[in-house]
């Protein structure tokens, strides 16, 4: 296999669709360097370990969400229900045309009891989710229920993104943003 420049980003994308994909116990750092269009070794001058690339995937899409979505429940140019209506076409928009699911909701289940680090990055997302939406759920209902309802969102987002990849449809997935945005 020839060797071709290849950036720290591109081999987190490619990593994160194959741990999606596959599974991260099933990808092995000679599925990410084919993936990328290398040869092993030349993964190492990125990362010393799958593991560390596993984590920064993890915080990788984290700080996309925070940078993309999360961030909209602190802006003052919109509504609450823009607010909430932006955020839920937006986490759409990614979960959608992302094969695979949620790498993070995968990796809960798959690893976080086995890595410490990755649960305290998986943590992290989940919280910094629920917080976005308690920010707006704050200016409606009491903290507990913006908290219980932020919690639910999540959960039922999470659920719905894995009955979606196991019936192949959308359907129920939209439902739960449906949801959300009638409540505000």
């Amino acid at each position: 296999m020839a060797i071709k420049k290849t950036s720290k980003e591109e081999i987190l994308k490619e990593s994160i669709k194959l741990f999606k994909i596959r599974g991260y116990s099933n990808t092995s750092m000679a599925n990410i360097a084919e993936a990328c269009g290398l040869i092993k070794g030349s993964i190492y001058h990125h990362f010393k370990s799958k593991d560390e690339i596993g984590l920064e995937s993890l915080k990788y899409i984290h700080n996309y969400f925070a940078e993309f979505i999360f961030s909209i429940a602190f802006r003052s140019d919109l509504s609450d229900k823009q607010k909430i209506e932006l955020i839920v076409k937006k986490t759409d928009e990614y979960f959608l045309q992302s094969e695979g699911g949620c790498l993070l909701g995968n990796l809960a289940l798959e690893v976080s009891i086995l890595n410490l680090d990755f649960k305290e990055e998986i943590k992290a997302y989940f919280t910094a989710w629920e917080n976005a939406l308690i920010k707006i759920f704050e200016n409606k209902y009491s903290k507990i229920e913006a908290s219980n309802l932020a919690k639910e969102y999540v959960s039922l987002t999470q659920g719905a993104i894995m009955m979606m990849n196991l019936y192949d449809s959308s359907d129920n997935y939209l439902k739960v943003g449906e949801k959300i945005i009638s409540l505000i």
